[in-house]
């Protein structure tokens, strides 16, 4: 089996060391040839891939930014083999998925979305790892009444590479909740580490620190289109965030004990009602 993989970063990246780690054949492209060229060198890849060689591929995995993987996807569209499955591995679906079930439908291929639930705050092929993906989930956006066989041998495929889980939804319902549970992490991360004392937290800080501000190094250029493409979804998840940051500032700044802990008992009986469920 050959495995194409467009995009050689941090999700590409790690994609071809877990299934070089798994024995397949993996063709690989980035737009930065040194970065291709690298991964030959250190055996991260068996060869280049290209408009010669996406034909050879039995599922091909794209790992670029929402638009760019729409784009990416309508110039290979007719170099795709026949039966061959493409899979996107970016973080919004409503505006990807779509235009590429098309593309898919008439040329003769499949395509389905995909998520990785799994990162570092790091980018790059340099922080690609064959280890990323070892039992996290994966999120499949297939089309409507897609065959189950194909998503079936798809999950084996993904299982391969290490992932524990698959997760199957629709565009939107995949956009609504990543909002809340990625997305908006993201923005609190980064908002919270513009007070003036995060220059001064050393000495003072430990895990509760660490780990809420891990996802404020990002890359800003790909959060700024994820946030784009899915800012109706996000809006709403941090204007429900500013609303309840509200009443524990308003019971502060009364005065108010009973309330403060009630705020936090509700928070807390959330938290435990949820991690009861998993």
């Amino acid at each position: 089996m050959k495995i194409g993989i467009c995009g050689l970063g941090l999700i590409g990246g790690s994609l071809a060391k877990a299934y070089k780690r798994a024995g397949e054949t993996v063709l690989g492209y980035d737009i930065n040839t040194a970065v291709t060229d690298y991964a030959i060198i250190a055996n991260i890849i068996d060869g280049a891939l290209s408009g010669e060689t996406i034909s050879e591929c039995d599922y091909i995995f794209v790992a670029l930014y929402p638009q760019a993987v729409v784009d990416y996807v309508r110039e290979i569209a007719p170099k795709v083999k026949k039966g061959t499955t493409v899979v996107d591995l970016c973080g919004t679906k409503a505006t990807v998925c779509p235009p590429c079930y098309k593309l898919a439908e008439e040329n003769g291929f499949n395509f389905v979305g995909g998520h990785p639930m799994a990162g570092t705050q790091f980018s790059g092929l340099k922080s690609s790892k064959e280890t990323l993906f070892d039992g996290a989930t994966m999120i499949l956006v297939p089309k409507p009444n897609e065959d189950m066989h194909l998503l079936a041998n798809l999950r084996d495929i993904l299982l391969k590479a290490g992932f524990g889980t698959v997760t199957v939804s629709t565009p939107q319902v995949h956009d609504v909740n990543i909002a809340y549970t990625s997305q908006l992490a993201h923005v609190v991360s980064n908002a919270y580490v513009k007070s003036p004392r995060s220059k001064v937290h050393k000495g003072f800080s430990a895990g509760s620190y660490r780990d809420l501000t891990r996802v404020a190094w990002l890359n800003e250029t790909m959060w700024t289109q994820l946030f784009m493409e899915n800012s109706e979804n996000l809006i709403t998840e941090i204007d429900l965030m500013i609303e309840n940051l509200k009443k524990y500032s308003d019971a502060l700044k009364a005065h108010d004990a009973e309330e403060i802990k009630a705020l936090l008992r509700e928070g807390r009986m959330i938290k435990e009602a949820v991690d009861s469920d998993d």
